[in-house]
Order: structure tokens, then C-alpha cells, then sequence
């Protein structure tokens, strides 16, 4: 292991959709905890936006992130219960090429350690659409702090081995 070479941290573009019916920027914290947080880690802030708990909206404001080169990654808040307003899966999904399980089975163990039986109301997910990463997560600061410390920012560092979601990007 001493002779493998130290890797390079690799900064990434990422944009933040907050879905919520009434969120403004002024209160959008969990908003503004993914985008501080990933500054924090090095990455970029490709864009910021908040949309109302529609799928059409919804898939309005993610696609055009999905359809350019650019952001490499989409994270949303909100949206992901299971109450009537709750529509982020159904406006995401479709647009996705490929899933990736992992992630939510991954995000609700850890919440059971928090929040107990309460996780399983979580529909949250990830997948992969058109070479960009879409993070899809609760609308909670406290879930979204949480997914991002534990899951998401060790996936999105190129020096995590033995491997992680930055070296497949090439080849998706």
C-alpha cells in the first residue's frame, strides 16, 4: 500500500436544486448547507435554485443541467416523502439512465442511527443521467448535512479508495 501514488483532489461543478413550496432563499437551509459544504470540500457552485414541488418544474430545472456538459453533478433537497406535495422521484427518475441503489439503501441505514423507523418515509436516491450524478435528498438540513458528511463528498473526492464515483466520470 506505501507505494501507491497520493492522488490529486479533482474539483467538480455542482449544481443545488431546492424543492419546496416554501422555501425562499432567505430560508433555504438546507440550500445553503449542500452549497457550503461542497465549497468547503473545493468543489464549484455551478448554479442554485429553488423550485416549487412540481415534477414539471422540477424536471424544467434539472434538465438543462442534465442535457450540458456541464455540472457534473445535480444535488436536490426536498421533495423525496411520501406526502401528496412529495414528487422529486417521480420528476427524477425518468430522466435517469441509470440508478444507483446503493445510495439510498446506504442514506437510510445511517438515518436509522438518527431518526430511527422514521427513515423508511425517506424516498431519497442517486442515479446517473446523460454523465452528471443526480444526488436526490430530503428536504431536511439535518439529512442533507448528514448524507453529504457521510456519503456524498467521500464519493465525490478522487483521493477516496479504493474507489469512488469522481474516476468512473471518463468512462460514463
Amino acid at each position: 500500500m506505501g507505494d501507491e501514488k497520493k492522488r490529486d483532489f479533482i474539483s467538480l461543478d455542482i449544481a443545488v436544486l431546492t424543492i419546496s413550496d416554501t422555501r425562499t432563499e432567505k430560508d433555504d437551509k438546507s440550500g445553503k448547507i449542500l452549497c457550503d459544504r461542497l465549497q468547503s470540500a473545493g468543489h464549484n457552485v455551478h448554479g442554485k435554485v429553488i423550485v416549487p414541488d412540481d415534477k414539471y418544474r422540477i424536471r424544467a430545472a434539472v434538465s438543462p443541467w442534465i442535457s450540458e456538459p456541464k455540472p457534473d453533478v445535480i444535488l436536490t433537497t426536498g421533495g423525496t416523502g411520501v406526502t401528496g406535495r412529495d414528487g422529486t422521484p417521480e420528476a427524477v427518475k425518468p430522466l435517469l439512465d441509470k440508478e444507483i441503489s446503493g445510495f439510498g439503501e446506504m442514506f437510510r441505514v445511517l438515518s436509522f442511527e438518527t431518526i430511527k423507523t422514521s427513515t423508511l418515509q425517506s424516498r431519497a436516491f442517486a442515479g446517473v443521467a446523460n454523465r452528471t450524478y443526480v444526488f436526490c435528498l430530503p428536504g431536511s438540513s439535518g439529512a442533507c448535512a448528514e448524507a453529504w458528511d457521510k456519503l456524498i463528498s467521500h464519493q465525490l473526492d478522487y483521493r477516496t479508495r479504493p474507489c469512488n464515483l469522481v474516476e468512473l466520470m471518463p468512462r460514463l
